[in-house]
């Protein structure tokens, strides 16, 4: 019962991480178009008033004016009932945060420690789970604090200290959950961002406007660049965010390099679109990303090369029942499991068929067993390879 109920929990936050995300995603790129798209005000008393720039839109049947003021209006008060854009943010966080607390905490044994990569305790994970997801924000804003004015030297740190922490982390945890870290180190130096910095700047310059003062620009120009900063990490957080279905990109020896080309490829893609919204076109950001994403599947495309001796299918269903059936039965004997993992069962030799295009994937890729659990052997992977590469017959 208790593993059906967390079943449910993973659904339901699941789908409440994936509409918040959505919203938050979606707000984040409303306003980095829109601060890029703007034009000077058409009418000369709107820039008495401040007005910095405006965007005139068509959209859902009606015509929309936004209007830029950089240190709020001039000669006017500021308007009571002001939108903030915050939840959308918190709420992705902490459904975030209790995905992975159901799954790689509750279940650290299975999804999070890997003892064939570092021989660590449960306990011992989580808390390097924790310092990871706390240490990559002070390192990150560390970084902001010291080489914020030059941000292509601040990019390039950035980007390095992302890139090493992804290879500490292959070296600590199993591959998914190197993945899904560094996906949530990123999720949460975005919203901390928001928190810490974005926030906290809009409130300060909203109280001396409400106080008849002149606000200081300094804090709205530290948000930007946190919000600039957010657009970017965006495409990287997503693709982890998919990851997990793809075990072709984590379960190799380079997994780590693998996910940092990736990034970088989204980072060129969405600098792409940034760089649109003010009218520069620059083709050469994607086709870098394309060329980038295609050497990574080259690099990484599986070897094909029959054995000469063939594979007695009774073996591989040998190697099967004792390594995977565990979980991938109608009911599974691995604590933790209420059902088998996403619907497959390999207990038949018909159900071993269907699957068994994935089951060499899933094996070669060394993303199954989940953490190894029933310590399935390399020869026993090359077994298996060889089957499928045979043929995959069962007679």
């Amino acid at each position: 019962m208790e593993a059906y109920i967390l079943d449910w929990l993973n659904l339901l936050l699941r789908w409440l991480h994936m509409i918040a995300g959505i919203a938050w995603i979606g707000a984040s790129f409303y306003f980095v178009m829109l601060d890029n798209s703007l034009k000077a005000p058409s009418k000369s008393e709107d820039a008495r008033r401040g007005v910095f720039g405006e965007l005139w839109a068509v959209h859902g049947g009606g015509f929309y004016v936004s209007q830029k003021f950089p240190t709020g209006p001039k000669g006017e008060p500021l308007a009571s009932d002001l939108h903030w854009s915050k939840w959308e943010a918190y709420t992705t966080w902490l459904s975030g945060m209790g995905l992975l607390a159901i799954i790689y905490w509750l279940g650290a044994a299975t999804y999070l420690v890997d003892k064939s990569v570092l021989d660590i305790s449960p306990l011992s994970g989580i808390a390097l789970s924790v310092a990871t997801i706390v240490g990559g924000w002070l390192v990150y804003d560390a970084l902001c604090r010291i080489f914020g004015s030059n941000e292509n030297v601040l990019a390039g740190l950035v980007f390095a200290f992302v890139v090493a922490l992804s290879w500490a982390l292959f070296h600590v945890f199993g591959a998914r959950a190197a993945y899904m870290h560094v996906g949530a180190m990123l999720g949460t130096i975005m919203v901390a961002n928001v928190f810490f910095v974005i926030i906290p700047g809009q409130k300060r310059m909203v109280a001396e406007i409400r106080a008849g003062r002149d606000p200081d620009p300094a804090p709205g120009l530290a948000g930007k660049q946190r919000s600039v900063h957010n657009t970017y990490f965006t495409l990287p957080v997503l693709f982890v965010m998919i990851s997990n279905h793809y075990p072709m990109t984590f379960g190799q020896r380079y997994g780590w390099l693998v996910l940092c080309v990736i990034m970088l490829a989204g980072v060129l893609i969405r600098q792409f679109f940034v760089l649109r919204h003010k009218g520069l076109v620059q083709p050469a950001l994607p086709i870098a990303a394309g060329l980038l994403l295609a050497g990574v599947a080259a690099a990484i495309a599986p070897s094909v090369s029959a054995p000469n001796e063939k594979v007695a299918f009774s073996k591989v269903q040998g190697v099967i029942a004792q390594r995977c059936t565990t979980c991938h039965a109608a009911q599974p004997r691995q604590e933790g499991f209420a059902q088998p993992p996403k619907g497959v069962m390999l207990e038949t030799t018909e159900q071993i068929a269907a699957q068994a295009s994935k089951i060499n994937e899933t094996v070669s890729t060394r993303y199954m067993p989940i953490g190894n659990l029933t310590q399935m052997t390399d020869d026993e992977r090359a077994l298996i390879g060889a089957w499928f590469v045979q043929g995959a017959k069962t007679q």
